[in-house]
C-alpha cells in the first residue's frame, strides 16, 4: 500500500460507520485541529489477531478520559471496529489505528464541553518501523527537548499532544542520519524514545526507567513479563545519562517499533547482544502464537 495516506483505496470506520477512505474527512474547525483534544492508539495485527486489542481499547478509554473527554464507544465495539476495518480491507498483518478526537460543534474555544467527541478506526500495512535498524541495531541522538512534569501534562494518556516534541526531536536526528532520538525528562533523567521506550542491559540485568513521567506502553510492560519469566532481573530506576557507557546492550520496544535494538546514541555504542536477540525472537513468537 502506496501514496499519500489521504489517497488510497480502502475502507475507514468511522463513529459506527465504514466509509471510503478518501472520504473520511472532518471538518477544518474540529477541536482537535485547534486545541490538540485528540488520543490514539496504535496497535498490530498478526495472523488475523490484533496483539492486545482489548488493552488497547481500555487505554484509549482511559485516554479519553483523562483528557475529560468521554468516548461514546465501550471497548467492545471499539475491538469490533478495528476488526471490521481489518476485514473490509482483507488484510491479516496490519497496523492498526483507533483515534478519538473532539469535533466540531457549539464550541470553537478552549472550552469544548458542547462538541461531539467522535472515534475513527483505521488501518494499513506497514512494515519494520526503523527499516534495517530492526536488525542492525538503531542510532538515536540526543533530544534537546525534555519529558516534562507530570504535573504539567496526564503523562499516561496517549494523546496527540503529547507527541509535538517528539515529532521536532525526530526530526532533528533524521536530519542528523539518525533513526530517532532519546529524551531525557525535566530532572535530566533517560526517559524514552520519540515512540518506542528504553531498555538497557549490564552483566546481564535489563534496566529500564520508570516510568513516571511518560507513558508505560503495553510492549514495554509485555517484554518486562517476557523477561522476568525467563529468570533475568528487571530494574525499573531511574537512569543517570552518566551511567549509559556503561550498558553493553540497548533496545527500544513499542507497538510499532516491536523489539528494535540499538546501536548508538550520540557517541556511545552498543553491541546487538543475546539478551536483546533473544527478547525479540520470544516477542515475535509471542505476538503470532
Amino acid at each position: 500500500m502506496t501514496g499519500a495516506y489521504d489517497d488510497r483505496d480502502g475502507k475507514i470506520w468511522m463513529d459506527g460507520t465504514l466509509v471510503e477512505w478518501r472520504d473520511a474527512t472532518v471538518h477544518i474547525l474540529s477541536h482537535a485541529m485547534h486545541y490538540a483534544s485528540s488520543v490514539f492508539e496504535g496497535e498490530r495485527c498478526y495472523n488475523g489477531k490484533i496483539f492486545k486489542c482489548r488493552a488497547h481499547s481500555e487505554r484509549l478509554i482511559e485516554s479519553g478520559r483523562l483528557l475529560d473527554m468521554d468516548i461514546p464507544f465501550s471497548a467492545e465495539e471499539i475491538d469490533a471496529a478495528k476488526y471490521a476495518v481489518l476485514e473490509a480491507n482483507g488484510w491479516t498483518d496490519a497496523y492498526v489505528r483507533a483515534v478519538a478526537f473532539r469535533g466540531a460543534g457549539e464550541d470553537m474555544g478552549v472550552s469544548a464541553a458542547r462538541n461531539p467527541v467522535r472515534l475513527a478506526v483505521i488501518a494499513w500495512e506497514w512494515g519494520s518501523y526503523y527499516g534495517d535498524a530492526k536488525w542492525d541495531g538503531a542510532k538515536l541522538d540526543i533530544a534537546k527537548w525534555a519529558r516534562p512534569d507530570p504535573r504539567t501534562i496526564p503523562v499516561q494518556a496517549k494523546a496527540a499532544g503529547l507527541y509535538m516534541i517528539c515529532t521536532m526531536s525526530k526530526h532533528a536526528a533524521e536530519a542528523k542520519g539518525c533513526s530517532d532520538a532519546l529524551f531525557l525528562d525535566w530532572r535530566g533523567y533517560v526517559a524514552e524514545a520519540t515512540g518506542a521506550n528504553v531498555f538497557f542491559i549490564k552483566d546481564g540485568e535489563i534496566h529500564t526507567p520508570l516510568a513516571d513521567c511518560f507513558l508505560n506502553g503495553l510492549t514495554r510492560q509485555t517484554i518486562i513479563e517476557i523477561a522476568r519469566e525467563k529468570g533475568l532481573t528487571v530494574n525499573e530506576r531511574r537512569i543517570n545519562p552518566l551511567e549509559l557507557s556503561s550498558f553493553t546492550e540497548c533496545f527500544l520496544t513499542g507497538t510499532a517499533a516491536e523489539v528494535t535494538p540499538v546501536a548508538q546514541i550520540g557517541d556511545i555504542t552498543f553491541e546487538v547482544g543475546d539478551i536483546t536477540r533473544d527478547l525479540a525472537k520470544t516477542y515475535e513468537t509471542l505476538v503470532r502464537s
